[in-house]
């Protein structure tokens, strides 16, 4: 189809009306616009009067679209194929996202070919690894697929920056006011700090204060801790999350440990170096025992004032309330550094428990939403041990 259908058409007062047709659907001009569609447009149509149409699940009333995609994996497969024709990818996903929740499509996705036919993002992946206890042999290697090129492509996206980020604010808190060896000094920022002292008449700087990096060792600087609650409606977290403790765990100067949880605690830490095999070892779903999550983690601590726990939770508690809060006190007043992610997605405000939320932070833990471009600054600022609170109001 034409790129100036896919954009969604010229600005003139006709393709205005064909849009609100799109919008509103209804044949012969029932909309009230008087447009009929042909060709592509069309097609566009009927594509989007499977999904929003009444017989779809969809609207009701007066609207006479009688709409939906059946119980025939064919067929869904043929529509899906269909959209990704009509419309770009980020719209696909937002029209895949709803045909599962408003068609009740998830059995068939269970389909291997429904699986070849669909846009994969993270949203998918969150269906699909819900999915994964009752997923027949024949379905998972397709389904596989799915998670797997997700993964890379938010890797590609994600990785070089979070790496970046991290590393950087590592070499910063490594430096040292007084480096023994030539190769420690930072040679840049020590010039920068001396230029008060340049002496014109000998055209040379006098550093009286040298600035360096320590000495560069595979010692690992910090100890970080992922714990993420895998019930259902943190889905888009958790993959995000088990991408960048992937990410982490492959940095020497870190030792990265990931925990999921809901009524029982999981460690996938030797699971780290595929997060396609880690995001299969996770179980959307259940119930929530936050307290049980952080007593485990409380057991990997063995460094405080060198370690972050990153804990990755909506905060709707069904474990003892009054033991997660002593639990999480410890652990700050013996230096561990504690960040509580609401969500960690590009799904909007989150819900969550505003009553934790508000008794963490009267513990001096942060808790707020951050989307995935934002967590690599995050986790710097947190290795630089800076005000997260701070930060989070300057940044999210």
């Amino acid at each position: 189809m034409s790129d100036d259908t896919r954009s969604g058409m010229t600005g003139t007062p006709d393709e205005r009306l064909k849009r609100w047709r799109l919008v509103l659907g209804g044949e012969g001009g029932a909309d009230g616009t008087g447009v009929r569609l042909s060709g592509d447009e069309a097609r566009m149509d009927g594509a989007l009067e499977k999904l929003y149409g009444a017989g779809a699940g969809g609207r009701s009333g007066s609207d006479r679209r009688a709409g939906g995609l059946g119980d025939s994996a064919p067929r869904v497969a043929r529509w899906l194929g269909d959209i990704r024709d009509y419309f770009p990818s980020t719209v696909v996903q937002v029209m895949q996202k709803d045909a599962i929740e408003r068609l009740n499509l998830t059995r068939l996705l269970l389909e291997p070919e429904m699986l070849d036919a669909v846009e994969p993002d993270v949203h998918l992946v969150g269906t699909l690894l819900s999915l994964n206890r009752v997923m027949p042999d024949r379905a998972r290697e397709s389904a596989r697929g799915v998670v797997r090129t997700v993964v890379a492509d938010l890797e590609k996206r994600l990785a070089q920056r979070t790496r970046s980020a991290v590393g950087g604010a590592l070499d910063r808190s490594a430096r040292v006011q007084r480096p023994r060896r030539l190769p420690d000094v930072d040679w840049n920022r020590t010039i920068r700090a001396n230029l008060r002292h340049y002496l014109p008449e000998h055209r040379t700087l006098v550093p009286e204060r040298m600035i360096g990096y320590g000495r560069r060792q595979q010692a690992v600087k910090r100890d970080v801790v992922l714990a993420i609650d895998q019930s259902g409606s943190m889905a888009a977290s958790v993959v995000y999350a088990s991408v960048f403790g992937a990410v982490l765990a492959s940095m020497r100067s870190l030792r990265t440990s990931l925990v999921v949880f809901d009524t029982s605690v999981v460690d996938l830490t030797d699971q780290l170096h595929d997060p396609v095999e880690l995001l299969f070892g996770t179980q959307l779903g259940g119930g929530t025992d936050i307290n049980r999550a952080i007593a485990y983690c409380q057991g990997l601590v063995t460094r405080p004032n060198d370690t972050i726990l990153v804990l990755i939770s909506d905060l709707y508690e069904g474990g003892v309330r009054a033991e997660l809060l002593q639990r999480v006190a410890a652990l700050t007043n013996a230096g561990v550094q504690v960040i509580v992610l609401l969500a960690l997605s590009d799904e909007g405000a989150p819900a969550y428990d505003h009553d934790n939320a508000a008794a963490l932070a009267a513990l001096g833990v942060p808790a707020f939403a951050c989307t995935p471009d934002a967590f690599p600054d995050l986790m710097a600022a947190a290795v630089a041990r800076r005000d997260l609170r701070e930060w989070s109001e300057r940044n999210l």
